[in-house]
């Protein structure tokens, strides 16, 4: 993790190094990955100065959060991204704040953001979770469960499915981690093959502070970077 001496300007130009890095590592172009600045826990001082080099997408786990920042960055014209655990009462504050959903993991989740979206007269795009690492304290769709279930989302006219979303194991064996993401490249692949109409799966949200190297080399698309970015987290 960087110091928080060093600016975030001198962060950001170090996170870029590494994803080009990793890109000729795999024989892709930097500018195939995204960089999702996740600005869970970080007041407005911290998202403005991420403003002020250029970024307008913000990755936050709480919609609570989202409803105290957005009105003091209403100026800035933000685009809200939930990358957290969405309980189903939650929908309302999703179709009303968010203009994306990376954790998309269940069908009555589906059915309640549906039916708050068409209320709002909104569409917002969405990722699908997937459970790929071993540990229980992961969420996500079991892998055997994603087709089925994004053939169930075809009814959803509110919900623009790009692709899916995975949290790799929190392990130092880099083996075990790549091989989360490993999975989720090929599930996608799999997926893909069923060309299920209305269905895109672009995008792969891979990879964070930790990992974000292994996750672009195994065909990440976006990563979801927030202490390398904004420095070490407030105290709680």
């Amino acid at each position: 993790m960087s110091s928080n001496q060093d600016t975030m300007a001198d962060r950001i130009a170090a996170i870029r190094i590494r994803i080009a890095a990793a890109c000729v590592r795999a024989g892709r172009q930097p500018d195939e990955v995204t960089l999702l600045p996740v600005s869970k826990t970080f007041g407005e001082h911290s998202i403005r100065e991420a403003v002020a080099l250029g970024y307008k997408r913000f990755g936050e786990n709480r919609t609570q959060e989202i409803a105290q920042k957005a009105p003091l960055l209403v100026d800035c014209g933000l685009q809200w991204v939930v990358i957290g655990q969405v309980q189903t009462n939650k929908a309302k504050d999703v179709a009303r704040l968010a203009h994306e959903l990376q954790s998309l993991d269940r069908l009555e989740l589906a059915q309640a953001l549906d039916r708050r979206l068409q209320s709002e007269g909104r569409a917002i795009d969405v990722l699908v979770q997937v459970k790929t690492s071993p540990e229980e304290t992961k969420s996500g769709l079991e892998m055997s469960e994603l087709i089925p279930f994004l053939r169930e989302l075809k009814q959803f006219q509110t919900l623009r499915v790009q692709g899916l979303m995975t949290l790799a194991i929190l392990s130092s064996d880099a083996r075990a981690v790549r091989s989360c993401f490993a999975q989720l490249r090929a599930l996608r692949d799999k997926a893909r093959e069923e060309a299920i109409e209305g269905i895109s799966l672009d995008r792969l949200s891979m990879g964070m502070s930790s990992d974000f190297e292994l996750a672009i080399e195994e065909g990440s698309t976006e990563i979801r970077v927030g202490s390398a970015i904004f420095g070490s987290r407030p105290n709680p």
